[in-house]
């Protein structure tokens, strides 16, 4: 500005021309010294760009200070980024309605979004249909090759990798026996599940019918569409007279989870879950991964797509431990005497 002026002053004659006259040698270099110098003076740095992430979240909102607390956030701090500071988390949900997916996902890409993460199969399936460019992480996925999201756990390809949640029939196995250890003369299972985005999946999880038939129980899938569905479900399964209920674990579920632990305590069903949040809300047992430390392991994930990762060559993870909770207090419930030696293999006890 400095030097504007000065440039301003000489062209335009008159009395900045004797304004000039009236200065002495020394002041006249000074002021020149400082009109030539201000030009050079270093230029602001630009602020770095921080990176957005999307969160495409099937189920019902969180506050902003759940998501704060949620262990995405805390794996995303663990590996040195800060939640709205070094990073933004854009969040969408679909509050119970899976088919607003689509729009939310497409809503998410207009923003342009530098990553996506999702925390089910119909999210996974939606962002992988509105985008091909931005890379998406999913979390909480089984069967990720079954729905088309990757190539192989190995080697996913395309713009997709993340944390798989292995629901196979050992697993499934495994969660059949606990439920015969603590309720042996129960016959009849109920399983609860949100519907799944592709058939052949859909086709897969009815395969999984066949650990029933060595513990001499029948097992029957109740499925359900929407929120608005859950009393007709549950009326049906009291039509069928089933001794227990069992949710695996999904967005549909799990958002009626107390709902379902209630629906068991009041009717004396012995209720059993893939996830510990279930048995939390007042469910009587859960087999399955630690839900809050592999969500935590997929922020993994999104800090090594930031930094420059190619997701088509990060192998999907799957988990490698698995936990037995049990609740006490309902098993008192429901007139339940859960084995000792059940108790002693439990990793977590509710009282």
């Amino acid at each position: 500005m400095h030097c504007r002026a000065f440039e301003g002053d000489r062209s335009g004659g008159g009395a900045a021309a004797k304004v000039l006259r009236v200065m002495d040698r020394r002041t006249f270099i000074a002021s020149l010294g400082a009109s030539v110098a201000w030009p050079l003076a270093a230029p602001a740095q630009t602020a770095a760009r921080v990176p957005r992430v999307g969160i495409l979240f099937d189920g019902l909102p969180l506050t902003p200070e759940q998501l704060a607390r949620s262990p995405l956030a805390q794996g995303l701090r663990e590996l040195g980024w800060v939640p709205g500071e070094t990073i933004i988390l854009e969040r969408v949900y679909s509050e119970g309605r899976p088919e607003r997916l689509a729009e939310l996902a497409a809503e998410l890409v207009h923003r342009r979004v530098d990553l996506i993460w999702c925390n089910a199969p119909p999210p996974a399936v939606a962002a992988v249909r509105a985008t091909k460019a931005i890379p998406i992480v999913f979390w909480g996925v089984a069967f990720p090759v079954e729905h088309g999201l990757i190539a192989s756990y190995p080697r996913p390809g395309g713009n997709v990798t993340g944390f798989a949640f292995s629901a196979g029939p050992e697993i499934v196995t495994k969660q059949l026996e606990f439920l015969k250890a603590i309720a042996p003369t129960t016959k009849r299972v109920a399983g609860i599940s949100g519907r799944t985005s592709s058939e052949r999946v859909d086709g897969h999880r009815i395969s999984l019918a066949s650990p029933f038939r060595p513990l001499a129980m029948e097992g029957q899938r109740f499925p359900i569409e929407s929120r608005e569905d859950l009393p007709r479900v549950l009326a049906s399964i009291r039509e069928w007279r089933a001794d227990a209920i069992f949710a695996f674990g999904d967005p549909a579920t799990m958002n009626e989870r107390h709902a379902l632990a209630d629906f068991a305590h009041r009717h004396r069903l012995v209720s059993g879950f893939g996830m510990k949040e279930y048995v939390l809300a007042g469910g009587l047992f859960s087999y399955g991964p630690d839900t809050a430390d592999t969500i935590r392991r997929s922020a993994f994930y999104i800090d090594r797509i930031l930094k420059g990762a190619n997701p088509a060559e990060l192998p999907v993870e799957q988990p490698s431990t698995f936990q037995l909770v049990i609740n006490l207090r309902t098993a008192r419930g429901i007139g339940l005497t859960v084995p000792p030696a059940l108790l002693l293999r439990a990793d977590q006890i509710i009282e």
